[in-house]
């Protein structure tokens, strides 16, 4: 568990989703109360325990567990919280509640992507969650937690049931996937490496534009990721989003000419051109880091981009 921010009262915890330092889940204190945004897996629960127990705290002390969005790498162990802390309300985008409630085609989508074994491995059990315990924000509404306003944005694109969360306390926004994805590996004193992310099923170029520039209307100080943590933002790495979705356009349409091989030539094309542009703007860091912490993400995208490319530019 780290605070990035000292006496920020935000920490973050190691989901160990995947592998180490690929998702992050956050914790809010505010006196003894406890707000988590975003929850990893079922296989995350233990360490959000033994990290509430690090702050003297347990269960009890939860008022709110927030999800960003719905894709099980942030949402799929919010059903295992939500038994463990009773006082808990789930917090929503009203898009996904339904589907939180009854999970069977997150599950089916997931284990489509991963299949049966993999979605075994990665998420284990997703539980449903009653709806009764649910709260579904309005776009700009603003819940208070322990005296701790926070204010909830619509911000689609990468997902429709995607919303950021503004800690106004902190000038802080919970960016989920909507300013895409910043491992740490991939970073040095100076900058940040933050990578656009297309994961299936719900991408939309325009919307996830003008989402990143919604959030940064804010003009907050510190953006945490979900993938991973805590971020300075910059005019560089807002540019660089922008530049890289319409980029990931580009690049959609050249690997659509490979006829069957398109989602393959698309996620080699993508693994290039992100492993090439994070040396760019990373000197010195070697390329076989850069190729392992984006091969991943390279994938996952050329999945989300080949759908929509298929399915549902037109719409």
């Amino acid at each position: 568990m780290q605070e990035f921010v000292p006496g920020s009262n935000i920490f973050a915890i190691d989901a160990l989703y995947y592998e180490p330092q690929i998702a992050s889940i956050h914790l809010l204190r505010e006196g003894d109360r406890i707000a988590i945004i975003d929850t990893g897996t079922q296989f995350s629960a233990p360490q959000v325990t033994a990290a509430l127990h690090k702050l003297g705290l347990n269960h009890q002390h939860v008022d709110l567990i927030i999800l960003t969005h719905i894709h099980l790498d942030h949402a799929g162990g919010a059903g295992t919280l939500m038994q463990q802390c009773p006082n808990a309300q789930l917090v929503v985008h009203k898009k996904g509640a339904r589907h939180m409630a009854h999970p069977e085609k997150l599950i089916a989508g997931a284990t489509a992507v991963y299949g049966e074994q993999g979605f075994q491995n990665l998420y284990g059990e997703v539980t449903p969650i009653d709806e009764q315990r649910m709260l579904q924000p309005e776009d700009e509404a603003i819940l208070d937690f322990a005296g701790r306003p926070l204010q909830f944005i619509d911000s689609p694109g990468h997902a429709s049931h995607h919303h950021c969360i503004i800690d106004q306390q902190s000038n802080s926004i919970f960016t989920g996937d909507t300013l895409g994805v910043g491992y740490r590996a991939l970073r040095n004193d100076e900058h940040a490496f933050v990578a656009a992310t297309t994961t299936p099923v719900q991408f939309n170029p325009v919307a996830l534009h003008k989402s990143i520039d919604r959030v940064m209307s804010y003009e907050p100080e510190h953006l945490y990721l979900t993938h991973y943590s805590h971020v300075t933002p910059s005019a560089r790495i807002v540019a660089g989003l922008h530049e890289q979705i319409d980029d990931f356009v580009a690049l959609t349409e050249q690997a659509a000419e490979a006829g069957d091989a398109f989602e393959a030539q698309l996620a080699s094309l993508l693994h290039d051109y992100l492993v090439r542009r994070c040396l760019n703007e990373l000197p010195g860091l070697d390329p076989e880091t850069a190729k392992h912490w984006l091969k991943l993400d390279a994938d996952l995208n050329a999945q989300g981009l080949a759908f929509w490319w298929q399915y549902r530019r037109a719409a």
